[in-house]
C-alpha cells in the first residue's frame, strides 16, 4: 500500500505546496540561464517533457472564490431569509480538490476521480422576533460544500503546442453539510429543532488552466525531478452547484452559481 502511487503523492504534500508556490511566483520573472544536460537531466530549454517528466497521477487544487448560497431561491413567495439576515454582500469559499488521474486519453488530455472540499460562513445581527429590526447577537450560517466528479483535462494543447492553456470539465455529485449558529450555539427553533442538516444534489464546472511550466521549463524541470511535480498552473473556472435534493424539497438549497480561482499541481 505505501508504494501505490495515491500514497506516494499523498506522502509529498506535505512539502511540495510550499516549494510550488515558490515555483509559481517565479514563473513570471524567468531569467536567461545556459543550456545543457546534466546529473538530474535537461535543463535552460533542452527539456523535453514527453520523456524527461516523472510519472504523473495526481492533481491537487487549491481553490478560492465567491460563494453566496442560493437559500433564498427556494422560495416562490418572494421571501429571501437568507438576504434579511445575512445582506447582499459576497461571501468567499476557501477548498481543496484532489484528482486521481487514472486514464489518459489519447490525443486528449486525462480522465479522472475528483473528491472536493470548503469551507465558507455568513455571519450577521440576529432579526428580532417581531421584525422590528436586530438584536445584538450575531447569527451565522456554515456551510462545508464536498463533492465527487469526474474531472476530463484536455492538456493535448499545453503538451503539444506551444499555447500554454488547459481546459477542463467537471461533473458530478454534491453534497453539504450546514448549520446555523445564534452566537456559539447551534441554532434551534421554538419547537426545539436542531438549526443544522445535509444537502445533496448535482454539480459542474468548466474552467481553463494557464501552463506555469511555460515560463520557466528549467525551473519546471528541477522541480520535477527534486519534489515530483509534473506542472503547476493557475486556474479559473465557473461552477454551479444544485443542492436541493434533486427537487426533493427535503434539503436546504445551499448550492451556488459563481468562480473559483486557484493554483494546481499534477505529480
Amino acid at each position: 500500500m505505501d508504494g501505490s502511487p495515491e500514497a506516494r503523492a499523498l506522502k509529498r504534500l506535505s512539502f511540495i505546496v510550499p516549494a510550488a508556490l515558490t515555483l509559481a511566483a517565479g514563473s513570471f520573472s524567468a531569467p536567461a540561464s545556459a543550456q545543457g544536460v546534466d546529473e538530474f537531466g535537461a535543463y535552460g530549454g533542452l527539456e523535453d517533457r514527453k520523456v524527461q517528466e516523472s510519472g504523473q497521477s495526481t492533481a491537487v487544487e487549491i481553490r478560492i472564490g465567491r460563494y453566496v448560497p442560493n437559500v433564498d431561491d427556494e422560495f416562490d413567495n418572494g421571501a429571501t431569509p437568507y438576504e434579511d439576515s445575512f445582506g447582499d454582500g459576497d461571501r468567499f469559499l476557501f477548498g481543496v480538490e484532489v484528482d486521481w488521474q487514472l486514464l489518459r486519453i489519447p490525443y486528449l488530455g486525462t480522465l479522472a476521480p475528483g473528491l472536493g472540499w470548503g469551507f465558507t460562513k455568513s455571519s450577521g445581527d440576529a432579526l428580532l422576533q417581531d421584525g422590528t429590526g436586530r438584536s445584538d447577537q450575531t447569527t451565522s450560517l456554515t456551510i462545508m460544500p464536498m463533492y465527487l466528479v469526474g474531472v476530463l483535462r484536455a492538456d493535448v494543447i499545453a503538451r503539444e503546442t506551444l499555447v500554454p492553456l488547459v481546459p477542463y470539465a467537471k461533473l458530478g455529485l454534491g453534497g453539504a453539510l450546514w448549520w446555523v449558529s445564534d452566537g456559539d450555539d447551534t441554532a434551534r427553533t421554538d419547537s426545539g429543532i436542531s438549526g443544522r442538516g445535509t444537502s445533496y444534489g448535482y454539480q459542474f464546472a468548466l474552467g481553463g488552466m494557464l501552463l506555469l511550466d511555460f515560463f520557466d521549463p528549467s525551473a519546471a524541470v528541477e522541480a520535477d525531478n527534486s519534489i515530483g511535480v509534473n506542472n503547476s498552473y493557475l486556474f479559473g473556472e465557473w461552477y454551479y452547484s444544485d443542492l436541493g435534493g434533486f427537487g426533493s424539497g427535503d434539503s436546504m438549497q445551499v448550492g451556488t452559481n459563481t468562480w473559483m480561482l486557484g493554483l494546481a499541481l499534477e505529480i
